[in-house]
């Protein structure tokens, strides 16, 4: 069996069309290859999605609304509904090869999730799953959204995790399910390092999903 190659990229601020063609790139790559999996993480700008079992009327705000606080929406295949991405929110995208021992979507969500869940209590913050409802919660409301597209059995798309979010942005929306969302900062009552989050997030997305060797792309930028 082949050592797991995990590169990771961390981006900034970087806008979603932008996320969504280096994620194109990366998973035209891995398709081809089958040697190296990637985990992009970074910040969008304000930005509403739809995913494969969104409606439009998910979204409340007007046009003039969305453009006053400066949101775009975009339509994508990801699973889900509808959720925001935007300022003080780490959102990660896997680009991970599942054919190897790993054909399992359900298998594949949780262990997103376990990511997340270790990463909360390296902080601690209690989170759990709840059944019937995919992400992560707090007894304060949802802290991580998860919506995934699944290609060659190739993963995109992945987890929105609200750090320093401005939770104001979900009033505009019926997110997800429409339970009640949170975020760290709220939850520990100070801000929070975002460097610091993704350096717990990549050392427990390395562990739940068994990388042998890890590396980050210093120019992280580039294409596939």
């Amino acid at each position: 069996m082949r050592k797991r190659e995990l590169q990771v990229r961390r981006l900034g601020r970087f806008g979603y069309d932008d996320g969504l063609r280096l994620q194109k790139a990366l998973e035209t790559s891995v398709i081809e290859n089958r040697t190296t999996d990637h985990l992009l993480l970074l910040e969008h700008p304000h930005t509403y999605t739809l995913g494969r079992r969104g409606k439009s009327d998910g979204i409340l705000a007007s046009r003039e609304m969305l453009a006053k606080i400066g949101a775009e929406v975009f339509e994508t295949n990801r699973g889900g509904k509808v959720t925001y991405h935007g300022i003080g929110q780490i959102v990660g995208y896997p680009i991970i090869d599942l054919s190897a021992g790993r054909k399992d979507v359900h298998r594949y969500v949780r262990e997103v999730e376990e990511t997340l869940i270790r990463t909360m209590d390296d902080f601690g913050i209690e989170a759990f799953r709840i059944e019937g409802l995919t992400g992560v919660h707090t007894t304060d409301g949802k802290v991580a959204a998860i919506g995934v597209h699944i290609k060659r059995w190739v993963t995109t798309h992945g987890f929105a995790l609200n750090v320093n979010t401005d939770l104001s942005y979900f009033d505009h929306i019926i997110a997800c399910e429409g339970e009640p969302v949170t975020s760290m900062e709220r939850l520990l009552d100070r801000e929070i390092s975002l460097s610091e989050v993704e350096d717990r997030l990549i050392e427990n997305f390395t562990q739940v999903f068994d990388f042998d060797n890890v590396s980050e792309l210093e120019n992280a930028v580039s294409a596939a």
